[in-house]
């Protein structure tokens, strides 16, 4: 059956790869970006199955219009996906406050506005299906990363009170949880800074292995698509899904050494109850 999405970040990367995956199975798509010529090509091939809209996801302004075009266009709205994002490398002393808020506003700001301009569209319809792009670095400490991992893990946070109140309403709630894919995520749309010395086994260990893996990634963003696509079709799709075998190791890993740690302090951690009478 035909959807009606509306994917942020088209113009390269994971939401381009998704575009086209989407337009190609033959949904109708609000393909956004801020400079929505670089989408010219897709409306060639694509016809009115396409639409291109200009779009800063910092904006509500621009949010709330894109949702509106999406109701014009389409009729409603069935697949949000809050693709667009980046995270440059240095360590938490040499970002300066500026980058943090900049870094915070795109990836989780722009996600809470995207979100909530959808909402009303969504809860009307009493269905829908909201795609939170997280990473990896939204469940794990990335290094080098803080600023996007900051935001992430709110995304992750946010979503998840998200997926309990839009399961009142109809409303299906996925947070994708990427590991290493050739995008252009870790090339030119990244500002990779090695940083001083004392930080150089974290920090500049992470820049460098930047470098040597863009283009070395184990991820097929093609490949990203269509798992996408599929959970999007689903009746009761899982509230996460990560992508990609170095994700799900890594998040695995993460996952038993949170739990070996509660193990090994239990006792300090229960000690601070009211004795039981």
């Amino acid at each position: 059956m035909s959807q009606r999405w509306l994917i942020t970040g088209c113009s390269r990367g994971m939401g381009r790869a998704m575009a086209e995956a989407v337009l190609a199975r033959g949904h109708r798509l609000v393909a956004t970006a801020r400079d929505p010529s670089q989408l010219d090509d897709l409306a060639r091939r694509y016809g009115d199955a396409v639409a291109a809209v200009a779009l800063d996801v910092t904006d509500p302004v621009a949010a709330a219009e894109a949702i509106r075009f999406a109701q014009k266009a389409f009729g409603g709205l069935d697949v949000l996906v809050n693709n667009a994002g980046y995270g440059n490398v240095n360590s938490v002393e040499d970002t300066s406050l500026d980058d943090f808020r900049q870094q915070i506003e795109t990836n989780l700001f722009g996600t809470i506005i995207m979100t909530k301009a959808v909402i009303p569209t969504m809860r009307e319809q009493g269905y829908g299906h909201i795609i939170q792009f997280s990473s990896v670095g939204g469940r794990v400490g990335a290094p080098g990363r803080a600023p996007y991992s900051a935001a992430k893990w709110g995304v992750e946070g946010f979503s998840e009170v998200l997926a309990r109140e839009m399961a009142l309403v109809g409303v299906n709630v996925t947070i994708v949880e990427p590991g290493g894919f050739r995008t252009d995520f870790a090339g030119s749309s990244t500002v990779l800074a090695e940083g001083r010395p004392e930080y150089d086994a974290a920090v500049g260990a992470v820049a460098r292995m930047q470098r040597e893996y863009n283009g070395r990634q184990p991820g097929d963003p093609a490949r990203a698509a269509q798992a996408v696509i599929e959970v999007a079709a689903m009746e009761h799709p899982p509230l996460r899904l990560p992508l990609g075998s170095d994700a799900l190791a890594a998040l695995k890993n993460a996952d038993h050494a949170r739990l070996d740690e509660i193990e090994r302090y239990r006792d300090l951690i229960v000690s601070t109850d009211f004795p039981v009478a």
